[in-house]
């Protein structure tokens, strides 16, 4: 599936700051991103976009928003804390697909849920966090609401910050999923079984790893960040769906906001 969290990652890295530093309460805007990615994982449509993109980032002490995520936090110490966090991915036109013809369109998802973050290592260059979210999925397309499924993802998260204030991020993870999510993406029904695409049910279990490689930098109300996703297929348990053409699938994006309004109120940043 397509995944909006990198893109939104692409659209507002910079709005993150370095532990300690000052940045407005709030800040608007507004920007560019383009984008480039599969239709779902182990799609072999590759998809390229520029589109406009909003900018929000607010920094409260138990509330924390931005375009890659929003953060209610439930609990927090010194090294550990919890927060209420969002995914989501967009929808996918089966007209548009050649191996999913004449099926169902895939509606957008969310997917919300906790995640708990643990400070591995913390020093005046680098952070080194463990984070396990677990998210229950919606599907939707405004008119009908259904549930598909529950995602994990544990992951090491590594924030490097460099001279000249620019932040390099790493991510690397598995992914896990309930049969009913891996269902919903790679399940071929016997009524659209054809030759070529066998009816297919697909199993919970191991859903993959995911490599994620960030950069970003602030200049002054300017934000400029990107990303390369690198997507491993290798071993998840609907690897055999005839709907999964690859085994692994490359992501990239870059985006350029622009903050017009911010708080004249300034707060630390924590995390």
């Amino acid at each position: 599936m397509k995944r909006f969290a990198p893109f939104l990652a692409a659209a507002a890295l910079a709005a993150h700051g370095v532990r300690g530093e000052e940045l407005p309460l709030w800040e608007v805007g507004i920007g560019v991103a383009g984008i480039s990615f599969p239709d779902y994982r182990g799609s072999s449509n590759q998809r390229t976009y520029v589109l406009p993109v909003p900018m929000f980032a607010y920094r409260g002490d138990y509330l924390q928003a931005d375009r890659e995520r929003f953060r209610g936090v439930l609990f927090r110490s010194e090294r550990f804390d919890v927060d209420l966090s969002l995914n989501a991915s967009v929808p996918v036109s089966s007209d548009d697909d050649t191996v999913r013809a004449g099926m169902p369109d895939l509606d957008p998802t969310l997917e919300v849920g906790p995640t708990a973050n643990i400070r591995l290592t913390h020093t005046s260059r680098y952070t080194l966090r463990l984070r396990l979210p677990v998210r229950a999925v919606i599907a939707t397309d405004l008119r009908s609401v259904d549930g598909a499924g529950v995602v994990a993802n544990p992951n090491l998260n590594l924030d490097v910050r460099l001279d000249g204030g620019w932040k390099l991020g790493f991510v690397a993870g598995a992914l896990f999923a309930d049969r009913r999510n891996h269902g919903y993406f790679y399940d071929v029904a016997p009524e659209f079984a054809r030759p070529d695409r066998p009816a297919y049910d697909a199993p919970g279990g191991y859903s993959g790893a995911q490599f994620i490689v960030t950069l970003s930098k602030r200049f002054g109300p300017w934000f400029v960040g990107g990303f390369v996703k690198h997507d491993l297929l290798n071993g998840a348990a609907f690897e055999a769906s005839p709907l999964v053409e690859r085994s692994s699938n490359v992501a990239a994006g870059i985006a350029v906001t622009w903050a017009f309004a911010r708080s004249e109120k300034r707060v630390v940043v924590r995390d």
